[in-house]
């Protein structure tokens, strides 16, 4: 994760859908533009729906990491307010 400067980092492995994304949306509302986000998170659902719908949302998706644990790490750049 050196490769970013992320401003926040979110676990959300401990949350099931629909509460992952809106952990998610929470956390990005509280960043400036161009900030960066981490959201740790299970896999199955959440990877499928949570860069899917930060997508949808505006924001650009940098990368997903596989852990290789069963978690991932989506690493977000908030765009407009």
């Amino acid at each position: 994760m050196a490769d970013f400067d992320i401003a926040d980092t979110v676990d959300i492995t401990d949350v099931v859908c629909p509460v992952t994304f809106v952990k998610a949306k929470v956390a990005i509302e509280e960043l400036s533009d161009g900030e960066i986000l981490d959201v740790h998170m299970n896999d199955g659902e959440p990877v499928q729906n949570v860069p899917r719908s930060m997508k949808e949302e505006g924001h650009q998706i940098l990368k997903l990491i596989d852990n290789n644990d069963g978690t991932y790490d989506l690493i977000v750049k908030k765009v407009g307010d």
